[in-house]
Order: C-alpha cells, then sequence, then structure tokens
C-alpha cells in the first residue's frame, strides 16, 4: 500500500502542476524506489485545524506549510523541534510515532549550503533581512556555533526583534545596524548573506552594499533562487569572494525534508537537477 505525504499550502500556493518543490521530492522518492507522493494541496486559513487532524488521522507521514500557515498551525500540532520553537515559526511537520511534530527547514537548508564553503562556528556573520527567511536562518547559525550576527533592516522595530531573540534565546553577540544607504561590511566579516527578497526576478536588482568592502576570501550568499546567479553573487564573486547561491539553499530544505519524512539520505544531485528543469534553469 502506498504512503502518501502531502504538501499542506495556503492558498497563494501556485497549484500542483505550478510547485517545482513537488517535482524535486518526487524525483527523489522516484530515484530511491519510495513508493510515496507528494502532493501539493491549497488550505484555507479557517480549514487549517480541520486539515490537520485529517492528515493525522489519516496517516500522513508529514507535510509542508507555507504561508500563511507557518504560525498559525503550531496549536494544532503536538510539539516542536528546536529551531521551530525557538523562531516561532514551522514549514515542515513530521509524524513521529503517533505526533506531528513541527520543524523548519528553512534554515537548516541555508545551513548545509553554506557548510559546503565554510563552517560557521566561530565565525562573524553579516546577515541583510530580519523577515521569515532572515530569521529562521539567524537561528540556525546561532545553533551551529556562531560567533557574531550583524542584522542589517531597514526597519529598526523588526531588526530589534530578532536581534533581541538570538540574545534572549540563544545568547548570541547580536547588533543591529538599521540600514539606510550603502552598508560597508566589517573587514573582520567571514560571511556576507542576502537574507531579503531583494533581487528575486530581478537580475538587475542592486543590494545596497559598498562592494569596495568585500574582501578576497569572504563567503557571500544569497536566499534569492531566480535568477540562480543574482547581481549580488556576480558581483561579489568579481571581488573574489565565495558565493553561493540561492538554489542552494531550496534543495537543501527538500533535502532536509525528505531525511525527517523517510530516514534515508537523498541524492542531492537528482534533487537539483529535477527542481533545475522545473524552474526552466
Amino acid at each position: 500500500m502506498a504512503d502518501f505525504l502531502h504538501e499542506l499550502v495556503g492558498s497563494i500556493s501556485q497549484g500542483a502542476s505550478g510547485n517545482p518543490t513537488v517535482a524535486m521530492i518526487e524525483a527523489a522518492f522516484a530515484h530511491h524506489g519510495l513508493h510515496w507522493r507528494y502532493i501539493n494541496m491549497e488550505v484555507i486559513p479557517e480549514d487549517l485545524g480541520a486539515a490537520v487532524r485529517g492528515a493525522k488521522a489519516m496517516g500522513f507521514r508529514g507535510f509542508n506549510c507555507s504561508l500563511p500557515h507557518k504560525v498559525t498551525v503550531i496549536p494544532h500540532l503536538d510539539g516542536l523541534g528546536e529551531s521551530a520553537a525557538v523562531m516561532g515559526a514551522v514549514n515542515c511537520v513530521v509524524r513521529r510515532g503517533n505526533k506531528l511534530i513541527g520543524e523548519n527547514t528553512d534554515g537548516k537548508g541555508f545551513l548545509k549550503s553554506l557548510q559546503t564553503a565554510i563552517d560557521p562556528r566561530g565565525k562573524s556573520v553579516v546577515l541583510f533581512g530580519a523577515g521569515g527567511a532572515a530569521r529562521a536562518i539567524a537561528v540556525e547559525l546561532g545553533l551551529a556555533g556562531t560567533k557574531r550576527i550583524t542584522i542589517v533592516n531597514r526597519s529598526e522595530a523588526r531588526g530589534s526583534e530578532l536581534v533581541g531573540l538570538l540574545r534572549d534565546k540563544l545568547k548570541l553577540d547580536a547588533e543591529l545596524v538599521v540600514w539606510n544607504g550603502d552598508f560597508s561590511v566589517p573587514a573582520s566579516t567571514d560571511v556576507v548573506i542576502n537574507g531579503t527578497s531583494i533581487g528575486l526576478y530581478a537580475p538587475e536588482a542592486r543590494l545596497a552594499l559598498d562592494l569596495d568592502s568585500l574582501k578576497p576570501g569572504m563567503i557571500t550568499a544569497d536566499v534569492v533562487f531566480s535568477p540562480v546567479r543574482t547581481r549580488f553573487l556576480d558581483d561579489s564573486a568579481a571581488r573574489r569572494c565565495t558565493a553561493i547561491d540561492g538554489l542552494g539553499m531550496l534543495v537543501n530544505q527538500g533535502i532536509v525534508g525528505v531525511q525527517f519524512w523517510t530516514g534515508i539520505n537523498p541524492d542531492a544531485a537528482v534533487m537539483r537537477a529535477a527542481l533545475e528543469k522545473a524552474m526552466g534553469v
């Protein structure tokens, strides 16, 4: 009998045929001979509780949550993983025994991608943004032992909230710089991350930073996955930084999810190839 794994998404989802994540994860299932399915479904907010109860009753192995369900799903779950509890958001639910446990793979996916270039333990990081992706990344970096995180954000209130979380819950050395004009990256920085949507579907969009402050040997990373090579990454690579694209983060989110649900380590190359094909890259 087939095991069915359903993706629980909000009404802003593209639909089953348009979501490249479906192709990526089903490619992993097929490659590893798993008779599983990953199905994209739209659930309106008022039906969220019923959908979670239904998934549990029918023995679903888990599901993903996208906006607007990442926070509101929490009261309907049986518990939270470490990083999800810290950041207060869930994008991946895993059945463990008869319990549905909320996890967050946003930051975990980024961390796995970053670790192909550098171990963040003891490192100094500059992170642009304080929204959902940046928040998830900051928490995972903190849990991985990052020494210092500078949050650069236009909204002082939102940036201060994230810095407060990092200081209070993770005891991190964190500070906020209000983003006004071109930010100059401190020379002691090891990793520079664009955790904003600047550049998404906009190849010429410019991240407001002083490019001359980027030094050879720094690691630069972008959460933007389309285009795969953003202007930020091209500009930093031209200054001999090691540039990491956002597609790696997306692939690794899928990998972590499959690991949670199935217990296997899926083939990353198979998943990336399927994602690139689905996205027309």
